[in-house]
């Protein structure tokens, strides 16, 4: 096949099912631990995966929540992946940063950083923060509310490119000899002000070695498709089965024009979290064994998350069906997935919460290799997906898995690659490096003219 597949490892130290650090073989301290993490990196690169992937939170996933315990502290991921560049050479990093509580200004510097640290293999998971937890933590009484978080996402990420533009690739001269440092006419301010933000600009760093940072993004209510089209290059979906995802497929994909964009520019990926097994029954045993170790109160905790923070499963009976949740300002698209499964299944809350334990509403699949490869083949054929970010259960395990067992299969039927095509991160996902917004301008609007 000429299309191959794009592969993300989500990975969060601690894991990713609710209950993981409790696994035998899930280390205890993995959230807060680099070695583990360099361990992860370098076992994802031997897998030759795109990307390695940290979703953050602005506040402490305490009581549950949508994490589970082990994701109540951990590294910032910025912080992280540099250090991580550092021991390998090829995987990209994908880094959560909020548009809704971080300034412009920031999160361009911290990523031209990181792009420059890692020698282009960065890239940005724009996040709007959703629940009151982080709004407290930045003054506020509450979240902003759902299209207000998106209206000042666009800006933000308006700003952020302004500002990487802001410099020419070719503005640094370092020239001993005439005593010029960087040409003034290829280096300008932004003077950008809009409904959220003033900046004056330009930015205290160079334009990053892949121009911008890869731009990623999960929404996928109407305000969050509209975005991802407008925006995205990799978007990071939910999608349950392959009607819906070729149906998100075609949505996004197609809104793409209407911002000027071609399909071609964006790069559909869903969640699939793997429970691989020699035998189905194996793979079964391993999904059994692993949600078995969920505690009650972290599986409830773990549904109010993810159906906004508005519902309150106190005294209701674990073995009944789940309640109807007020409209949230949150997860509008993850509570609407959660009661289609519900209400499609007929899962009770103790069933609901042990299915989305490991995915949170992502693709949970439970076979051999070839049964998980054969999903991921039909999806890439029948437009429903470009690639997967791969949620392993728990870790190293999970990604072990995955890599000795899941990765073969794929490269025999010819829909991975053997080895990474390029250095950077853009050219690995086959993304274009974008032009500099002022490269037809004159020298007027630099330095120099002023």
């Amino acid at each position: 096949m000429s299309r191959k597949l794009r592969l993300g490892a989500f990975l969060p130290g601690g894991g990713q099912h609710v209950a993981a650090w409790r696994h035998p073989d899930q280390p205890l301290d993995g959230a807060v631990s680099l070695a583990f993490h360099q361990e992860l990196a370098a076992l994802a690169e031997r897998g030759l995966f795109d990307a390695y992937f940290l979703a953050d939170t602005l506040s402490a996933e305490i009581g549950g929540r949508e994490g589970g315990s082990a994701k109540a502290a951990g590294f910032e991921p910025l912080t992280l992946f540099a250090a991580l560049s550092v021991t390998t050479k090829h995987i990209g990093f994908i880094a959560t940063a909020s548009t809704s509580y971080e300034e412009p200004y920031h999160v361009a510097r911290r990523f031209a950083s990181l792009d420059m640290i890692s020698g282009g293999r960065a890239a940005w998971n724009v996040v709007t923060s959703h629940g009151d937890g982080p709004a407290r933590n930045f003054g506020l009484a509450a979240q902003y509310g759902h299209d207000a978080r998106y209206a000042r996402a666009a800006e933000h990420l308006d700003v952020v490119r302004q500002l990487w533009d802001s410099w020419d690739d070719d503005a640094f001269l370092r020239d001993r000899a005439t005593g010029v440092y960087f040409d003034p006419a290829k280096v300008r301010p932004i003077r950008h002000e809009g409904k959220y933000f003033r900046v004056e600009g330009p930015l205290n760093a160079p334009r990053p070695p892949q121009g911008h940072p890869v731009i990623v993004q999960a929404g996928q209510s109407e305000t969050g498709r509209d975005f991802a089209a407008a925006s995205a290059e990799v978007i990071f979906t939910t999608q349950q089965d392959l009607a819906s995802a070729q149906a998100f497929y075609a949505d996004v994909k197609g809104r793409a024009a209407a911002f000027g964009r071609s399909s071609d520019e964006i790069l559909i990926m869903p969640g699939l979290a793997p429970f691989i097994g020699a035998t189905k029954a194996e793979a079964q045993a391993k999904y059994d064994a692993l949600n078995a170790l969920i505690l009650p109160e972290e599986g409830i905790g773990l549904l109010n998350a993810l159906t906004g923070g508005t519902l309150d499963l106190a005294g209701y009976p674990l073995d009944g069906p789940l309640p109807e949740a007020p409209v949230t300002e949150g997860m509008k698209s993850r509570q609407q997935l959660l009661r289609r499964i519900a209400d499609e299944t007929g899962f009770s809350i103790r069933e609901l919460y042990a299915w989305v334990a490991t995915a949170r509403g992502h693709l949970t699949l439970i076979g051999t290799p070839v049964e998980i490869a054969d999903l991921m083949e039909e999806w890439l054929i029948g437009k429903g997906a470009d690639g997967f970010n791969i949620l392993p259960p728990w870790l190293p395990g999970g990604l072990e898995d995955f890599v000795t067992l899941v990765i073969p299969e794929l490269q025999r039927r010819g829909i991975f690659r053997r080895e990474y095509e390029g250095r950077t991160l853009r050219e690995n996902l086959g993304l274009k490096r974008p032009a500099n917004r002022w490269a037809t301008v004159g020298s007027d609007q630099g330095l120099a003219a002023e």
